[in-house]
């Protein structure tokens, strides 16, 4: 590669890092909250302009990987005579920190463990037995399903962890993860506000969810949940993991059927009365701030997609071929481009390796340009704004025209590596990963295709 190339590389790996980063910054977690609740100068708490200092007692749950930050910016706000102390925090570890005047409980995610069912118990004391007066304010973020997982009646926590690993392992959607979760739980798909009942709840979601979906967003726990045990049954049915999940689970969802055992709160239920969610930030207010990075660094800007989701090989096909349209001929050459995406893909396990949805991504995608051919001179991003990609210490990777020489100069096969799921040891010896440690948000991932 000639030198010229290479710094021309060099310049889009870094530029593509500035423009990820505006996107994490602009799902601030802290941010979000100041942005929206504000202490009155009537001594109230105001939420998005509205008054809701209740004459009662006001509590205050954080749940998500963005909960303790969300909770220091409320504690920042309100002022310690206005809500019962302490609240309570529920985060995952590596984001995990001490916020005076909550009880901070850490849990496992991805996967859920005995701490998020001590800690679903914690909260289910702290919400219960409101009266009319009372309020609940509920700061929920990405990973909050996992994190309190409170596995309803009948069911262990050990049995309901295995049906989402093989939902995951199969390549589910998190839309379908979340539907089976929602019908397996006490707390999901709006029971915890039904817990809260008859206190006032106001929620207060940044949002890793395509489109918002307040039902998806942490499994819904205070939003109406439109699915059915007849949901769960088909999904796990299609996916072929029915006769796969334990016994506990699938009896659950049978008692269910045959109406033996509630539906989740549905639209319209009397226990959203005086129930308001909010989104306070999302994966497409991040992407327009990438966009605005990006024309400030000289790009000419396009947004592929708003909703990149589906197998991870497939997106990096879509994106790789995306630049083949007719409509990029309108590009002149010498332009640079910034190709820009936002979503949450998945990924089908079928090998042992390691990797995530978006090294996963990244690697097709080098595949892919190279069967296309074209510019030397492109830079390839793929991060989960969370830092966090799979169960590996990186946010994803940046990838180039390089990456598969380098790798292949080490004996590596990119091609193996795919085919295992092994993107991690690939990238890892091309120097391609990139690891932000835990970024205190989560508004799913991003893709930024930089041409030079």
């Amino acid at each position: 590669m000639a030198v010229k190339d290479a710094l021309a590389i060099d310049q889009l790996r870094g530029d593509s890092r500035a423009i990820f980063q505006a996107a994490v910054e602009a799902a601030d977690a802290s941010l979000a909250v100041k942005c929206s609740l504000h202490f009155g100068k009537g001594g109230g708490i105001l939420v998005a302009g509205k008054e809701i200092s209740p004459p009662g007692t006001l509590r205050v749950l954080a749940v998500g990987k963005a909960a303790s930050t969300m909770a220091r910016a409320l504690a920042e706000i309100v002022p310690p005579s206005l809500f019962a102390g302490p609240g309570i925090v529920v985060v995952n570890d590596e984001n995990r920190q001490d916020v005076g005047r909550f009880l901070v409980m850490a849990s496992g995610h991805p996967l859920t463990d005995a701490r998020g069912e001590a800690a679903s118990r914690e909260v289910e004391r702290y919400i219960s037995g409101a009266w009319p007066e009372d309020g609940l304010i509920v700061l929920v973020s990405g990973g909050g399903s996992a994190l309190l997982p409170a596995p309803a009646e009948g069911l262990t926590l050990t049995e309901k962890t295995q049906a989402t690993k093989l939902l995951l392992a199969s390549g589910a959607s998190i839309q379908e993860i979340n539907t089976v979760r929602k019908h397996l739980s006490r707390l999901k798909g709006g029971w915890l506000a039904a817990r809260a009942k008859p206190a006032s709840v106001e929620t207060l979601l940044l949002s890793d969810v395509i489109g918002d979906d307040l039902s998806s967003i942490a499994s819904g726990p205070t939003a109406p949940d439109p699915t059915t045990y007849e949901d769960a049954r088909e999904i796990l049915t299609r996916r072929g993991l029915w006769e796969q999940i334990p016994a506990s689970p699938r009896a659950r969802i049978e008692k269910g059927l045959r109406g033996e055992v509630p539906e989740t709160p549905k639209p319209g239920s009397k226990v959203f009365e005086r129930v308001e969610n909010r989104i306070t930030g999302s994966n497409g207010l991040s992407l327009d701030a990438a966009a605005k990075k990006a024309v400030e660094l000289g790009y000419r800007v396009e947004i592929a997609s708003r909703g990149l989701t589906g197998e991870a090989r497939a997106a990096a096909s879509f994106l790789a071929h995306y630049f083949l349209e007719p409509s990029r001929k309108a590009f002149p050459s010498t332009s640079p481009v910034a190709l820009l995406a936002g979503g949450e893909t998945t990924v089908t396990v079928r090998g042992p390796g390691s990797g995530g949805r978006n090294q996963e991504l990244a690697l097709a995608f080098c595949l892919e340009k190279e069967q296309l051919g074209g510019s030397l001179t492109w830079a390839f991003l793929s991060c989960g704004t969370d830092g966090r990609d799979g169960p590996t210490d990186a946010a994803g990777a940046i990838v180039d025209s390089g990456t598969l020489e380098r790798g292949r100069r080490l004996r590596m096969d990119p091609v193996r590596a795919l085919g295992e799921n092994d993107s991690y040891p690939f990238l890892a010896a091309a120097g391609d990963l990139l690891k932000t440690g835990p970024t205190g948000t989560n508004v799913a991932d991003l893709q930024v295709f930089l041409s030079a």
